[in-house]
């Protein structure tokens, strides 16, 4: 038999009327709520975000997407060797950076003593593709067979220069840990499509070169509510960590366990009117819900053949790339809004010819698959996929000149990115460097601006998605961002 929770006035803390009266207001008031909305939207819907943490009503205008897929490429992909064409570094190969083209500006430690910057010119041949005409380079056939789905910017830009602030500046808004993510502000904004299901779901895979390390803050809810933190999927018996029952306990004993926590979580929430104490419930429930939604989201027995011919072979093998980009697929059917893939290994300061060429093999073909299995299934005119990662490389050579073997370092002034799907322009080129590939040439994009675009798509304004906290109303582009219009549908 379940214990009832003590409520009598000797275990209450409150000394007056008064007192409890104020710090109660809400608790009883979203408890009132939560029987009007059902336990399983508590948390699950902006309303219900709104009464208890300072959420959003849903979307601020009609969104022209329902859903994300971020395929971030960790390590900062070679803009120059993929989208960027140059024929002046080949041209110009093995002679000086003039010097009229770095202006001095900041370049990392690793080559900070180099009394030497030869540019290097790509090995790979590059061509025009689709009607578009866009420049693709041979090491992505794939790719460049959808040519005419992407939305490429060529002018993004950031002031990191290292990638763990890089990569969180992209993730977070800020280059300091501690921001939540924008898979978090998604969910805070807009709630969850599927009350079975995370709003924000979080898959990795490693590439054959040089990896550099992912923290979970990258998908944390950071001051949010955890409820809107990442859920992290993963390959194997145990694809979401402590969501089976221990050994011992069925099915009937966990719901017990749940209503028992649920007694004591409302008693205390009734005393401290503390919202996270509800986003805490909110996750247990949601996990036993999970125990259910998560072995048939992630059992691909039923995929056909001709889905794995698409993907590739690898797609059979849990934890690769390509298997998380067809698992990314069946989380956009099932409606998580926010589905967030890392891949590592981009990070190639040395031989990059070779440690390249095996990363294209590993992305290109999953990634162009996704586009396509998404627009045959009619779920590309309302999804939104991004490629891209924190930062591009510079047009010099790393440590020592080979024509043949070169490394490239960390080159935070230009690089590349492409979306495709609903409410962009398909077929489509923004911004141009300079034709060194250095600086940008016209139409920059600030990572800011990225984000408040990413934002607007989905049917929320960046200046007004805010969360106060400290004292002060925070948002995903602090008090920078732009929309660029000129990438929109």
């Amino acid at each position: 038999m379940r214990k009832k929770i003590d409520r009598s006035p000797a275990a209450s803390p409150f000394s007056s009327r008064r007192q409890f009266l104020q710090k109660t207001s809400l608790g009883l008031g979203a408890m009132a709520l939560s029987n009007l909305l059902g336990p399983g939207q508590l948390f699950g819907q902006p309303s219900a975000a709104k009464s208890l943490a300072g959420g959003f009503s849903g979307p601020h205008f009609s969104p022209k997407v329902k859903r994300v897929i971020y395929l971030f490429q960790n390590g900062g992909p070679s803009q120059m060797e993929l989208f960027d064409h140059k024929p002046v570094l080949r041209e110009r190969h093995g002679q000086e950076l003039p010097d009229s083209v770095r202006n001095g500006q900041r370049i990392t430690g690793m080559t900070s003593g180099q009394t030497s910057f030869p540019l290097i010119g790509s090995k790979f041949k590059f061509a025009q593709h689709g009607k578009s005409g866009a420049w693709i380079s041979e090491l992505l056939p794939y790719t460049a067979g959808i040519a005419d789905e992407l939305c490429f910017i060529k002018s993004m830009y950031t002031e990191a220069i290292n990638h763990d602030p890089a990569i969180t500046f992209f993730q977070t808004g800020s280059q300091q840990p501690g921001r939540p993510s924008i898979g978090s502000w998604l969910s805070y904004g807009l709630g969850s499509d599927n009350e079975d299901l995370p709003a924000f779901c979080v898959l990795l895979s490693r590439g054959r070169g040089n990896s550099q390390p992912l923290y979970a803050r990258l998908w944390g809810n950071g001051f949010l509510p955890s409820i809107h933190q990442g859920t992290q999927f993963r390959s194997g018996k145990e694809p979401v960590l402590f969501l089976n029952n221990p050994a011992g306990m069925g099915a009937n004993g966990r719901r017990e366990m749940l209503d028992c926590l649920q007694d004591l979580h409302q008693g205390q929430f009734a005393q401290t009117g503390d919202p996270e104490l509800q986003a805490r419930l909110a996750r247990y429930e949601m996990a036993y819900r999970m125990q259910t939604s998560v072995p048939e989201v992630m059992d691909v027995s039923d995929e056909p053949d001709h889905i794995y011919q698409l993907y590739g072979e690898e797609a059979r093998i849990p934890g690769t790339y390509a298997a998380n980009c067809l698992q990314a697929r069946r989380l956009a059917e099932k409606g998580v809004k926010f589905i967030q893939l890392y891949h590592q290994g981009w990070d190639q300061h040395n031989n990059l010819p070779t440690n390249i060429t095996k990363q294209c093999l590993d992305t290109d073909q999953a990634s162009s698959a996704l586009v396509l299995d998404l627009k045959q299934r009619g779920l590309l005119e309302d999804t939104l996929v991004v490629w891209g990662g924190e930062f591009g490389r510079t047009n010099y050579c790393q440590g020592r000149y080979s024509p043949e073997n070169y490394g490239r370092d960390h080159h935070p002034r230009c690089f590349t990115i492409w979306m495709a799907g609903g409410g962009v322009k398909s077929g489509y080129s923004h911004g141009r460097t300079d034709e060194f590939s250095y600086n940008i040439a016209e139409n920059p994009v600030h990572v800011h601006d990225f984000q408040a675009t990413l934002l607007h798509l989905m049917g929320l304004d960046h200046e007004r998605l805010t969360f106060r906290h400290q004292g002060r109303r925070y948002r995903l582009t602090d008090v920078h961002g732009s929309v660029v219009k000129e990438v929109l549908s």
